[in-house]
């Protein structure tokens, strides 16, 4: 008798494949590989497709699929490709998932949270990247909306979004976290929306000079060479460094560099020196796998001294 003549039984069956006599049972009552013929005595009998379709079976099982989609492919209602293209779609997700909750267990473990802190990371982890933009989007219009602030930093914060990878490094997911939670912050949300008034006000008042990175580099390293001999902000040697600043302020706005411009210089530094707006461009930077910018924290703290002190 040819091979494809072959009928066999559900014993035989299990052993060519190497799946349960239960297993094939249920495939064939549920009409997923159904028997071909009983013998006399009433035992099911399977011929050599359907020892193909429960290789197949096997196969899509093995793989992951659900017993209706399988049902489709061996139906022909749906091809093997168009599954499988599916599925690996599916898979992808789960991968990302699996990633993603990896990575949160290991924040869990480096910040020893509460459980309720812990639900939260768990949360805010599992946001989209629109929910992720759309949470600093909402940020940035509690802050700086209705008000004519700096347009240029405006829209550098809103093209600056987080972003997180797909397979993200804990500290990743700890920044995300720290970067939601601090943004949610009334009081920093308080101290950035004054700021974004003190820019309004500025440019009332004929200031259009943008972020001002030129003044930013100037003071960095002028004062970066202060702190690095060890001078002192209230020191006579901090006075040169203070004036060679001043002047440059004037320059720059078109000031008189006397004691009307230096209470103007000191409220504007006192205004834009919290560590917690360096905070947030540190977060995002770490979230998004920027280089961290080194702390301007130092520098600006210092120079703020030596104001005061004159």
């Amino acid at each position: 008798m040819d091979d494809d003549d072959t009928l066999y039984t559900i014993g035989a069956l299990a052993r060519r494949t190497g799946l349960t006599v239960k297993t094939i049972r249920f495939y064939s009552d549920t009409g997923i590989v159904p028997s071909t013929a009983r013998s006399p005595a009433g035992y099911r009998l399977y011929d050599i497709d359907a020892l193909a379709r429960l290789d197949l079976v096997r196969t899509l099982r093995d793989l992951g699929l659900e017993l209706a989609v399988i049902r489709r492919v061996v139906e022909r209602e749906a091809s093997v490709p168009e599954v499988a293209a599916a599925h690996a779609d599916a898979l992808d997700v789960q991968i990302r998932t699996l990633r993603l909750r990896r990575a949160v267990l290991r924040a869990v473990a480096k910040r020893g949270p509460s459980p309720e802190e812990m639900d939260l990371m768990h949360k805010l982890a599992r946001l989209s990247d629109d929910e992720r933009r759309r949470h600093v989007h909402d940020f940035i219009d509690a802050t700086f909306g209705g008000l004519d602030a700096n347009p240029a930093f405006v829209e550098m914060m809103r093209s600056a979004m987080p972003e997180l990878p797909e397979d993200p490094e804990p500290d990743q997911v700890d920044a995300w976290i720290e970067l939601a939670e601090l943004t949610q912050d009334p009081e920093f949300r308080t101290a950035v929306r004054r700021m974004a008034e003190h820019q309004a006000a500025e440019r009332a008042e004929g200031d259009t000079t943008g972020l001002h990175h030129d003044l930013t580099e100037t003071v960095r390293d002028q004062v970066g060479r202060a702190l690095a001999a060890g001078i002192a902000p209230a020191s006579a040697g901090a006075a040169p460094v203070v004036d060679a600043l001043t002047a440059r302020y004037a320059e720059v706005f078109a000031r008189t560099d006397d004691a009307d411009l230096r209470r103007w210089l000191l409220i504007r530094l006192e205004v834009a020196n919290d560590p917690r707006a360096e905070r947030y461009w540190h977060l995002l930077s770490t979230l998004n796998g920027w280089p961290v910018p080194p702390s301007l924290a130092p520098v600006f703290t210092w120079f703020i001294e030596a104001l005061r002190s004159r």
